[in-house]
């Protein structure tokens, strides 16, 4: 029977209890939506941030595709090809003498 001297705050309790929960519900609301705000703008950067790496893949593969760029990958390998020819020449030039 010790807590028969709460029944007159029974009612006060009960209202302050409807306005904590309305409080906390409100700024439940408005940190769902700080955080839609913040995911928005992330999602912005993300979207800016892939646009530019497509773009600079469509760069990429131009060049690849370009006649110039077979053309120059071929002479290179022809200098590289040569280079070894001459290193191979030197030692049986050397073994002549």
């Amino acid at each position: 029977m010790d807590g028969i001297f709460l029944i007159p705050f029974a009612p006060f309790l009960f209202v302050l209890g409807i306005i904590w929960l309305k409080n906390n519900r409100q700024l439940e609301e408005k940190r769902i939506a700080s955080g839609q705000a913040q995911g928005d703008a992330g999602n912005a950067q993300v979207v800016g941030r892939v646009e530019e790496l497509e773009d600079r893949v469509r760069v990429l593969e131009r060049i690849v595709t370009d006649g110039g760029y077979d053309l120059a990958h071929k002479i290179e390998a022809l200098r590289d090809q040569r280079g070894i020819e001459t290193r191979l020449e030197t030692p049986q030039s050397e073994a002549r003498v």
